[in-house]
């Protein structure tokens, strides 16, 4: 049976009809919930630690700084998509509907391009934090594990979300919301210099580098940035390709409060889905 097709239910909302944010073709719901429940409580760990760690070591100023760091608004974005995940997967093992379902259309929309976003950013910071600005060591065992939490296993977390969801390919209208958060970003870095008279990262310093070279750096990681978005794109539509149409794993879904339907109506709700999305 193609991917597009399924035997199972559909929501009457046109958007996500056959709840691909809340389910997975390899895991029931209630152990997807369990497991995105995890990973959010382990990445809010993970922050308050370091807050914890800052404090008790005299480093508190460093905490007031992070939320000017790339890494930690992106670490701060996968815990609380995760969190939202979590909550909507549950809901819909509980009672057949995710509370997503029911939402405003605007913010249903926004939880399709939140997901755009942690499935695209997280190599981002992985790739600059290890190819630009690892210094070879760290100085204990305590930013050891913060540092591999926040710079390696925050694309664990993407990897997670592009494979075992049911999550459809990322539209192509998404790589506009993922270049203008960078451009937003990249002003809150030159903000913070202007206000705090610091560099968040050595190479936009265009004190140090020539205004050609912080050029250079920024357009690359904005090139980067389109590329991961279309591999990403397309590793998910591997991902439905092989498991939708290959494997005939059309999902796992709960038993509660919603009816079966015929494949050409879930076809339908696959189709209103696909157009709800561009």
């Amino acid at each position: 049976m193609p991917f597009w097709k399924s035997s199972r239910t559909v929501s009457e909302a046109g958007f996500d009809p056959t709840f691909r944010y809340a389910t997975s073709w390899l895991l029931s719901p209630g152990v997807l919930f369990g497991l995105r429940a995890f990973l959010s409580l382990y990445a809010f760990t993970t922050i308050f630690a370091i807050f914890g760690y800052n404090s008790s070591h005299g480093l508190s100023e460093n905490s007031r700084h992070s939320f000017s760091f790339f890494t930690n608004l992106t670490y701060w974005g996968l815990a609380f998509y995760y969190a939202f995940a979590a909550l909507h997967t549950g809901s819909y093992w509980l009672r057949g509907q995710p509370l997503l379902a029911g939402w405003p259309r605007s913010l249903q929309m926004a939880h399709a391009m939140f997901y755009s976003t942690i499935v695209v950013y997280p190599w981002i910071v992985t790739i600059v934090y290890w190819g630009l600005l690892y210094s070879g060591r760290f100085p204990s065992a305590f930013t050891t594990w913060s540092n591999i939490s926040q710079h390696a296993l925050n694309s664990v977390y993407a990897l997670f979300e592009i494979i075992v969801p049911r999550t459809a390919p990322l539209p192509f209208l998404h790589i506009i919301v993922i270049v203008i958060i960078l451009a937003l970003y990249l002003s809150l870095a030159y903000l913070t210099h202007a206000t705090e008279h610091y560099w968040v990262y050595n190479f936009l310093d265009n004190e140090t580098h020539s205004h050609g070279v912080v050029a250079g750096y920024i357009i690359g990681i904005l090139i980067a940035a389109i590329i991961i978005f279309l591999i990403v794109r397309y590793l998910i539509v591997l991902r439905v390709w092989l498991t939708e149409n290959k494997m005939r794993k059309n999902g796992k879904f709960s038993g509660r409060g919603q009816a079966h339907l015929r494949e050409d109506e879930a076809e339908k709700g696959i189709a209103m889905h696909d157009v709800s999305a561009k």
